[in-house]
């Protein structure tokens, strides 16, 4: 799913517009209907008190209709005309019209402080404000308004986007509209996905508003969203005569004292992704825990009990990964370099690879192209440098992949992959059940076993991440997430589409 910047949101109407055709005022009717759909689908009873505060643009057109639709369904909602111009938008106006033939759908007007409605802890209240139609922070009647609103314990719904926040960027102060929910127009907003801007956005959802398949086609953007739809086509199939061989021969290096366990979860989620064959080389003293864990993954035992100073012959395998649990030790950081030094296969970098590298920064500059590295923000930090917000730390890994000619896995919500010709993947699945220990672990798994499998490292990094996240979402609905654990996710894989 592409996600544009506003500029080219709002262009999408137009375009639709003039193309399909439609008229604007139906293409309104049209968002409003599925705005309509999504909260009946949320309602559980009909008796429910609902304020809707409509600016007098398209934002206010769409509150407009969906007051006329719940009516239609005998859910009366109580609307609020928010005077912050001279004059309604066309079709907010057509709207306001339509709205009045319908006498038992009470409307009010809003024109001082004075106006402001009482809110209570039991009301659903709908932003129709202003949406995306303002760049500017809030200020004045609206102003005052919001914070009013923001003030209970009603449930907060904005259409598009909440009133007050830019959507191609982080907020950097004033007043916004605080959702529960956003229900967001054909495309996510840039603004979703920041953390920082986690208060103002609320859980989202996209609505398909049927824009013209042409438009969405043509759009040109480097930033993407990652869905069910994205993955499901990148998908091999078997073959009824395939066989092990078929599937690969993966290398995994990891493991050291203490730390033996980060070998077998990774072993483990590699297995489970469907490899054909896989090779863990960890120290001697950690053979038995994994003979005994995982029968099926054979053995490459390292001439050290302790960790990981000794490279195995490279040549019997598809793709390499390297890094859980690894340490840092001198002869690990010596033998590390040798592997991406002499690796000619894809190669996936985790953990402690990392953080030998975040050392020997030089060592980027020799990494195989399309090499996947899958840090944690600290991670990051430590390789990279600090950003002053999300937003920046984003433009650096965009910069740090185009510079280095790789893949950048940067955990965390709505994980973003970003790639060496600017793109960026931002995943849709995940839960914060999966902020725990050896999560990273299970990833590198994931993403190895689909590198052996000889998928491209960009549909590896891709499918990798959402299935990941994806399994801690099975995981978390079976468990809740303060109760899962990094193995939940590994036995909740699942490939099926």
């Amino acid at each position: 799913m592409k996600i544009p910047d506003i500029k080219a949101a709002r262009a999408a109407d137009a375009y639709t517009i003039e193309n399909e055709p439609i008229s604007s005022v139906d293409l309104m009717e049209r968002a409003a209907t599925q705005i309509y759909f999504w909260l009946m689908k949320k309602l559980k009873t009909k008796e429910v008190s609902i304020k809707i505060f409509c600016g007098m643009g398209n934002n206010g057109g769409d509150g407009l209709v969906l007051a006329r639709l719940l009516a239609s369904n005998d859910i009366v909602a109580q609307v609020y005309i928010v005077h912050v111009s001279d004059s309604f938008s066309h079709d907010c106006e057509v709207n306001y019209e339509r709205l009045k033939e319908i006498p038992d759908v009470p409307m009010f007007g809003i024109f001082s402080n004075e106006d402001f409605p009482k809110i209570d802890d039991n009301d659903i209240v709908i932003d129709a404000i202003f949406g995306s139609g303002l760049s500017r922070p809030l200020e004045g009647l609206v102003a005052e308004l919001v914070s009013h609103l923001n003030d209970n314990q009603a449930v907060r719904i904005a259409i598009d986007i909440a009133s007050g926040l830019n959507g191609d960027a982080i907020n950097n102060g004033g007043v916004i509209f605080r959702p529960d929910y956003t229900v967001s127009m054909q495309f996510p907003k840039m603004a979703f996905l920041y953390p920082e801007n986690e208060p103002f956005v609320g859980k989202w959802d996209v609505l398909d508003i049927k824009i013209h398949p042409d438009y969405i086609e043509n759009l040109e953007t480097v930033n993407f969203y990652t869905t069910e739809n994205v993955v499901k086509p990148l998908i091999h199939k078997r073959g009824k005569h395939s066989h092990k061989g078929t599937y690969g021969h993966a290398l995994l290096i990891a493991g050291s004292t203490g730390k033996t366990g980060a070998a077998l979860m990774a072993s483990e989620s590699c297995m489970r992704s469907g490899v054909g064959l896989l090779t863990t080389h960890l120290p001697k003293q950690a053979m038995l825990p994994l003979q005994v864990y995982l029968p099926e993954a054979m053995i490459s035992p390292d001439k050290s009990d302790d960790y990981f100073s000794q490279v195995p012959d490279l040549q019997p395998y598809n793709a390499i990964g390297a890094g859980p649990g690894l340490g840092k030790a001198e002869e690990t950081v010596s033998a590390l370099k040798h592997v991406i030094q002499d690796a000619r296969v894809p190669l996936v970098l985790d953990a402690d690879a990392l953080n030998i590298i975040s050392e020997n920064k030089t060592w980027l500059s020799f990494l195989p192209e399309r090499t996947i590295i899958t840090p944690h923000p600290k991670e990051f930090e430590r390789l990279f440098g600090r950003s002053e917000d999300s937003a920046q730390r984003l433009e650096l890994q965009r910069a740090m992949s185009v510079r280095h000619n790789i893949i950048i896995v940067l955990k965390g919500a709505n994980t973003s992959i970003t790639f060496p010709n600017d793109t960026c993947f931002f995943n849709s699945t995940g839960n914060p059940g999966m902020a725990t220990a050896g999560s990273g672990d299970v990833l590198t798994g994931v993403i190895l076993s689909l590198l052996a499998q000889r998928y491209t490292p960009e549909e590896a990094a891709i499918i990798g991440v959402f299935m990941h996240g994806r399994a801690g979402d099975k995981a978390a609905e079976k468990l809740g997430i303060e109760t899962m654990i990094a193995g939940d996710i590994t036995k909740n894989l699942d490939f099926r589409l």
